[in-house]
């Protein structure tokens, strides 16, 4: 098929890459502009861009679709169909219609369930068993299409959204690539009304832990925010970013460490299994531990 690819970050290159080791003819590659990053604050392209390029692909970035200009640009491009993988942008209706087989939408989530900007971390941080990828036929509203195919995966105890977030990448771009093969035989199936929720993006007041919280809410939370924003607590006026951690035996006042990293909650008690310091690489707990010792009756969370 003639494809338009939309997406920009990490999350959506083995999309692209699945494409186009499928045989598909990539008519252009849309993402994101170059945004400033780094010590510098250089532009920098996004990995969607990088990875085009260097595919020898077409690279558009326009910053918005809903000039005519941007329209007819893309509607003479005569694509089939347009992938879609957190590109960025909402697409007005001209650019839905103007492909022949319409916009499909690899989405992080068993849909109607985790709509919107954050489904991977909103499904650990709510306790979710089970979550997938959704190929999904664009219309107007929010993540409201009918759904062509659905994998379902479990999620894993200790999983992180990083981890997550990896192999739902991997999975999506499978199902894609099977998704166009069958596209002929494949009905969309519309959503249904019940179990409709929306994962909202993530507000950095949500990443202090709370310790007062059960053991296995501030579990979720440490999880569900790793790699990214991170979740953190003080320890003697530093700020620690806690990026794994499992739920263990243990009661205490919340915020003390009992022994170790295990720190006493609500209820329950979380032992801390990865932690970067500020201005400092992510280390394992008993690296960490080496470089920073932490005595028992310390209280994380002041400060």
């Amino acid at each position: 098929m003639r494809v338009v690819f939309m997406g920009t970050p990490a999350f959506s290159v083995p999309v692209l890459e699945a494409l186009v080791d499928a045989g598909h003819d990539i008519a252009a590659v849309y993402c994101q502009p170059p945004r400033p990053a780094g010590r510098g604050k250089k532009d920098r392209p996004s990995p969607v861009q990088s990875r085009a390029e260097a595919l020898g692909l077409t690279v558009r970035h326009p910053i918005s679709l809903k000039t005519p200009d941007a329209q007819s640009d893309f509607a003479a491009l005569g694509a089939d169909v347009a992938v879609v993988v957190a590109y960025g942008l909402i697409l007005p209706q001209a650019i839905l219609d103007a492909p022949a087989g319409g916009c499909l939408n690899i989405h992080a989530s068993l849909l109607p369930r985790w709509r919107g900007a954050a489904p991977i971390h909103r499904a650990i941080m709510a306790g979710d068993r089970e979550t997938g990828i959704c190929i999904m036929e664009m219309e107007a509203g929010l993540d409201t299409g009918p759904v062509l195919l659905r994998r379902t995966v479990e999620i894993g105890a200790e999983e992180t959204a990083g981890d997550l977030h990896d192999r739902l990448s991997a999975l999506g771009a499978d199902a894609i690539v099977e998704a166009l093969a069958r596209r002929d035989e494949l009905v969309a199936q519309p959503q249904p009304e019940a179990g409709v929720s929306y994962a909202a993006k993530i507000d950095k007041a949500e990443a202090r832990v709370d310790w007062a919280r059960p053991a296995m809410e501030v579990d979720r939370l440490i999880r569900g925010l790793s790699p990214f924003p991170g979740a953190w607590t003080m320890l003697a006026n530093r700020r620690i970013k806690l990026l794994r951690s499992r739920v263990v035996p243990g009661e205490g006042e919340p915020g003390v460490v009992l022994d170790g990293l295990r720190v006493a909650c609500g209820t329950g008690a979380v032992e801390l299994t990865e932690l970067q310091a500020e201005g400092r690489a992510r280390q394992d707990g008993e690296t960490f531990l080496r470089g920073t010792p932490v005595a028992p009756g310390t209280v994380l969370g002041d400060g």
